[in-house]
């Protein structure tokens, strides 16, 4: 049973500062006295029932240029009460995993009224987020201060905040402490051993958690691949009549790794408790307009905008700008190829190792160019997505993935393919694709962690330096802390790490047969971004907010279909290769139809392999199907309870008319 919120007393004249709110340097007065005054206010009137203060002196008196600067914290029976509001999953005693609440909070491992770890940082911090986050308006109609700044009843109070540019930013702090603990386990020193995947989760939340942790599988997954590619390389570097064992290797690899991740994935968000977490109702995105309105579902009024405007905008302007863009790419593709052949000429003219080195170069420009093209093609993208103005944040960001990822696959594979299947040059596709991969590598680490480490170091140092010029009485480590750290970056999120690694995962799969050490050097690669992506999350930027996930998400579906692409890409290669045309000396079309065959044979036994390898473990599965019968007896024996009770009152009601 829920506990009532006004049984309890949920203040404390000291607390523990766990997220950080910026206003706007004009922010007024009044404003920020209503905010906070709705962030302290109990539940009951509307208010989130936490604490906040802001960034003062000992003496009261507020920081030049910190006046707006607010840390918020909450009691520790208030957390957990937001805990079970949020439906965190818990281990129970009996080590089986349960929503928690408050009511039964003895019942969990680990709980003691005085033991104030008993939730993460991480999902402290998530919570006094979603409880920020559900600040909703009452009978106010404006924010105080900004008649401009327009509210309606039921509206988020702080996304109306930060799309009227008042609120600047909401970051949750780090633990220096506890930081610097997962520092050294994690990156601190350079040795072979797994990552510290439960610590991470549970300062970094599970988002991020899971992303090191397919970092980490898909690393070990390649090693196979590259343990195979090594002889291939040394044996048959000329020799394409024995790559047809290597692409027939890498069909199944491609479709087992991905299969049995879903299995790792299961076991690692069952022991977190997000694979038994309930969706929850997904809110309007803060970007979101259109007229105000009613919600059919939630009965609140909320901006509403024509499907129909949305779907014209997508079709007649989005889908169009990213024709154009592939257009681009194939047109940037062909410059290419008139590059290559200038620099064959160029060494035919004069052979000498400049020479061959000359070789290189168009593809290492190429390589730069579409790392170049793919950056800029994204922030169109964004703008693009944004503009056609979507509801949802999960129908954003599909709309968003799926445009980056067609033009990143064309940008990135369309030279390879025409290469492989309309050049029929295969040495000329080992490096290309060589040249490739390697220097996107080089590229990704340079630009995601080396170049945003060092401007961060020194963007340090001067606001150091400016911190100690001003003299403070309060606690000089918590203002350095959050002065610093409300200047770093924000990180966007493992968007742009999981592409890097589709895009890998592409290079391997679809034509690592002709170049077998594509393998070795996506290993090398990944092994050096475990560490500068540690880095780059602990040192670079702010600390993101913990968001619950049971797993890849839409990234699984991007990754399987590369790896039916990689089938047919594969069968292709495999039709072309010396030795099966050798079979076939007098009739191509036999040969066609043979390797169509093989295709369709494959295709069909990699579905029937993703149907027999469960998503889920036997002992999960069984788990997951007990704790449903008991909700189910549960739910039922409050049924019964009810109607007794029902049927006890019409009783009595019966025999005071008699």
């Amino acid at each position: 049973m829920k506990e009532s919120w006004s049984a309890f007393d949920t203040f404390e004249h000291h607390f523990r500062p766990l997220v950080v709110i910026e206003l706007a340097k004009d922010a007024k007065e009044e404003t920020k006295e209503w905010l906070t005054q709705r962030i302290v206010d109990k539940k009951k009137n509307g208010g989130a029932q936490l604490l906040v203060k802001p960034l003062v002196k000992e003496d009261g008196g507020k920081i030049d240029g910190n006046q707006n600067v607010y840390l918020v914290g909450a009691s520790h029976i208030r957390l957990l009460l937001g805990a079970e509001t949020v439906g965190l999953v818990k281990e129970c005693n009996d080590n089986s995993m349960r929503t928690f609440t408050y009511s039964s909070r003895n019942t969990f491992k680990d709980f003691a009224e005085d033991n104030h770890d008993f939730l993460t940082m991480a999902e402290r911090q998530y919570i006094i987020k979603h409880e920020l986050e559900n600040l909703r308006a009452k009978d106010e109609r404006m924010i105080p201060g900004y008649p401009q700044a327009k509210l309606y009843p039921g509206k988020s109070i702080m996304r109306r905040l930060m799309t009227s540019g008042i609120l600047l930013q909401i970051f949750p702090l780090h633990d220096t402490e506890e930081l610097k603990k997962l520092r050294d386990t994690w990156y601190g020193q350079v040795k072979i051993s797994y990552q510290p995947l439960d610590q991470i989760r549970c300062y970094f939340g599970e988002t991020i958690a899971l992303y090191f942790g397919f970092l980490e599988y898909f690393t070990f997954a390649l090693v196979p691949m590259a343990f195979i590619g090594i002889p291939y390389y040394v044996f048959a570097w000329e020799d394409y009549d024995k790559y047809v064992m290597f692409a027939s290797f890498n069909l199944l690899w491609s479709t087992v790794i991905l299969e049995v991740w879903k299995r790792c994935c299961a076991i690692m968000t069952y022991r977190w408790g997000t694979l038994l977490m309930k969706r929850q109702f997904e809110e309007p995105r803060p970007g979101f307009h259109g007229v105000l309105g009613i919600n059919p579902v939630t009965g609140r009024e909320e901006p509403v905008y024509s499907s129909i405007k949305r779907q014209i905008r997508i079709y007649l302007v989005s889908l169009p700008f990213v024709c154009l863009c592939l257009y681009f790419s194939l047109y940037v593709m062909m410059i290419y190829f008139e590059l290559e052949t200038w620099a064959l000429d160029f060494h035919e003219e004069n052979e000498s190792y400049f020479s061959k080195l000359m070789l290189f170069l168009p593809s290492i420009i190429y390589a730069i160019v579409i790392e170049m093209m793919n950056r800029i093609y994204r922030y169109a993208a964004e703008f693009l997505t944004s503009w056609e103005n979507h509801r949802l944040e999960s129908s954003h960001q599909n709309h968003l993935i799926l445009k980056v990822l067609v033009f990143n696959f064309l940008n990135c594979f369309a030279s390879l393919f025409y290469i492989a299947f309309v050049l029929f040059d295969m040495k000329l596709l080992r490096q290309s694709l060589a040249t490739l991969l390697i220097t996107s590598q080089i590229l990704n680490q340079f630009v995601e962690a080396l170049l945003p480490y060092w401007l961060q170091k020194r963007h340090n140092k001067k606001a150091k330096k400016r911190v100690y010029s001003i003299k403070v009485d309060t606690d000089l480590s918590l203002f350095e802390q959050v002065n610093l750290e409300k200047e770093m970056g924000t990180y966007l999120g493992t968007f742009d790490d999981y592409l890097e690694l589709f895009l890998q995962f592409g290079y391997v799969s679809l034509f690592s047969c002709v170049y077998p050490l594509a393998a070795v050097f996506a290993v090398l690669n990944n092994i050096t971004e475990m560490y500068s992506d540690a880095l780059k999350i602990c040192r670079v930027f702010k600390r993101p907010f913990s968001q619950p996930t049971a797993n890849i998400g839409v990234w699984q579906l991007a990754f399987e279909t590369m790896s039916i692409i990689s089938v047919v890409t594969n069968c292709a290669l495999i039709g072309l290769s010396p030795q099966v045309n050798a079979l076939f000396p007098d009739s191509k079309t036999d040969l066609i139809l043979i390797v169509v065959l093989a295709e369709h044979i494959l295709l069909a036994l990699k579905f029937v392999m993703a149907f027999v390898i469960p998503d889920k473990p036997r002992d999960i599965q069984i788990k997951l199907a007990r704790l449903e019968f008991e909700s189910l007896e549960a739910l039922k024996q409050q049924q019964m309870k009810l109607a007794a009770e029902s049927l006890k009152e019409e009783t009595h009601g019966e025999k005071k008319m008699n």
